[in-house]
């Protein structure tokens, strides 16, 4: 069954602050039951000595997309390293993590940061990482179209490229390139819930074309639970470029407040009682 936009979000465009030289909010931590699993999504331009100083996380997992640029990331672990352009770093803060991301070099750095939900069982899992190199990603080429796959499929049959998900939650990652008048199918697990978030150009997408542009994040619901659906995106007049995000809705509550999200606010309240006593990311022990 073709997926069906319902409803397209214009991102929000923010100011400077001392963190950043500007940013858009794609997706807002509002409507968390009809946005599952996805929690929240920036886009952010930064330069030094701008950044993301040391901060802490509890309750999710973090999908950054460096679109140009480079970053450096270090933890309380003592993990450090670089991503530069077309890198991604899945990030699961799990139980807690204390971590940094600022810019690397003199280049302005932009990057698309995804928070993704994780269900109860698996909110307290040890923090890690995982850097994902532009090199070591596989590419889907056709006439007029580039996908790069991050996570998820791309293709059919013989010349299809699969790449599995570093993310504990089963979430697809797909960067897609069109030229003008170029369409492409994706195939997505009917369960899936999503949105293509443009980036660049214009075109349609969805069973019943919906019109979309720079900026736009286009939004598909979850259908039958074991069945395959398939997504059209088709670049107008202009070649398009979009970022999709699908994932399995979680059926769970959602209590967030700062860096922190957990089910009810009384683990919240916890989560900033242990970062207070500096034992966030101390191994979690009995129940959270």
């Amino acid at each position: 069954m073709e997926k069906r936009i319902h409803i397209v979000h214009r991102a929000s465009r923010g100011g400077a602050t001392d963190q950043v030289e500007q940013n858009r909010m794609v997706v807002a931590p509002r409507d968390f039951p009809g946005q599952s699993p996805f929690l929240l999504l920036m886009e952010d331009w930064f330069r030094a000595p701008g950044g993301f100083a040391t901060h802490p996380h509890r309750g999710f997992e973090t999908v950054t997309l460096v679109l140009d640029g480079a970053i450096e990331h270090r933890d309380h672990t003592g993990s450090h390293g670089v991503l530069n352009a077309g890198d991604v770093q899945w990030m699961t803060a799990g139980g807690g993590v204390l971590h940094s991301e600022l810019p690397h070099g003199e280049a302005l750095a932009h990057t698309l940061q995804l928070w993704l939900n994780l269900p109860a069982a698996r909110k307290m899992t040890p923090a890690r990482y995982r850097d994902q190199r532009l090199a070591e990603t596989p590419v889907w080429r056709a006439p007029g179209v580039e996908v790069r796959v991050y996570a998820g499929q791309a293709g059919t049959g013989a010349q299809a490229v699969d790449q599995p998900h570093s993310s504990l939650w089963p979430m697809h990652l797909l960067d897609i390139r069109l030229a003008p008048g170029a369409a492409w199918l994706q195939t997505l697990p009917a369960r899936f819930r999503g949105f293509a978030y443009v980036l660049e150009g214009s075109g349609v997408a969805g069973g019943e074309p919906t019109r979309i542009s720079a900026t736009d994040a286009a939004w598909f619901g979850p259908g039958d639970a074991d069945a395959t659906d398939t997504l059209t995106l088709r670049a107008g007049d202009e070649s398009m470029r979009a970022i999709v995000y699908a994932g399995e809705p979680i059926d769970e509550p959602v209590a967030a407040y700062g860096p922190f999200v957990m089910n009810t606010m009384s683990e919240v309240q916890r989560a900033y009682a242990d970062f207070h006593a500096g034992r966030l990311t101390e191994p979690a022990i009995g129940p959270s």
